[in-house]
């Protein structure tokens, strides 16, 4: 009993790995965790020279509901989003290709030529069931196939090689990176598996050694927190768990009221309207529960995906 013990306690002196990427990544001094975590994803040295403008940093409600929790770009220009999603989405595949898009018309200049369109890797970490798959870490690429012959993969020419400093075509479109931590049930004998336990459990056992958590060791302490960021954290945390638990309770409701209108119907359309339904009244539902505990409008904007004006008019 001790010893569980004391294992609650040390995970109750680390911060959140979103939180600290929306609060605490504005300093190059905390880019050493981040660069750390990414290196060992993508399995080459990651240096990140700065934090981009991305949607997380506009005033639209609606636009934050569909924010990117960090952009950042290292020293080759290539560009990274750095998502975590609590929460179920059944467009969240959309979300990615979204957010990929996104980014590379709002960092490509008119009149640049194509070829200068950088890299971007989208790096998702989500903590509920996306798809249908047995693993923890999912990796997609886009590759060319010829389609009677499927070994016969287009290749660059070594002139385009040259031109793009890229070997496959692969490595010219956006690399994308699912890590469904919920999944993980290993022993974490790998840095990458170290790194999943870490943001599955929000403990950093003594023995990890994978590069960035000896400084996430610093950074995602709570005790070294100041108030304000404290009392922000500890808000987030509640908020997250508040909109967990009302998720919760009303999801049976909201997926059986779908499933009744597409069983209905007779067509996967209406099995698809019919949970998109359940979604936005289970968010109604939420937010007028949130609405009559004194939250702000802006909190349940963020929580809900609801817009300032539905939740005003929200008896």
């Amino acid at each position: 009993m001790q010893c569980i013990i004391t294992k609650i306690n040390n995970m109750a002196n680390y911060i959140r790995f979103d939180w600290m990427i929306k609060r605490l990544l504005r300093n190059k001094a905390d880019f050493a965790v981040l660069e750390g975590f990414m290196s060992v994803l993508l399995e080459h040295q990651i240096h990140i020279t700065k934090i981009l403008e991305s949607e997380a940093n506009q005033d639209e409600q609606d636009q934050k509901f569909n924010r990117v929790d960090a952009l950042v770009e290292d020293e080759t220009g290539a560009k990274y989003i750095i998502e975590v999603q609590n929460d179920h989405e059944i467009d969240y595949f959309q979300r990615m290709l979204f957010g990929t898009s996104k980014v590379i018309s709002q960092y490509t200049k008119l009149g640049d030529a194509y070829g200068s369109i950088t890299k971007v890797y989208s790096i998702n970490i989500v903590y509920f069931s996306l798809g249908q798959g047995k693993g923890y870490i999912y990796k997609g690429t886009t590759e060319f196939k010829n389609i009677f012959d499927k070994n016969d993969v287009l290749q660059l020419t070594s002139k385009q090689q040259e031109l793009y400093n890229a070997n496959e075509v692969c490595n010219i479109f956006p690399e994308y990176y699912i890590l469904k931590v919920n999944n993980f049930n290993e022993f974490a004998l790998s840095p990458l598996q170290q790194w999943v336990s870490v943001l599955k459990t929000g403990d950093i056992p003594i023995e990890f050694n994978a590069p960035g958590l000896d400084e996430a060791r610093d950074v995602l302490n709570y005790d070294k927190l100041s108030p304000e960021e404290k009392n922000a954290y500890n808000r987030y945390v509640n908020n997250l768990s508040y909109q967990k638990s009302m998720f919760l309770s009303s999801d049976i409701l909201g997926y059986d009221r779908g499933k009744k209108e597409g069983l209905t119907e007779g067509h996967s359309q209406g099995l698809a309207e019919g949970l998109a339904e359940g979604e936005k009244s289970k968010a109604i539902a939420i937010a007028k529960k949130m609405k009559s505990k004194g939250m702000s409008v802006e909190d349940i904007c963020e929580l809900t995906g609801l817009n300032a004006d539905e939740i005003l008019k929200l008896n």
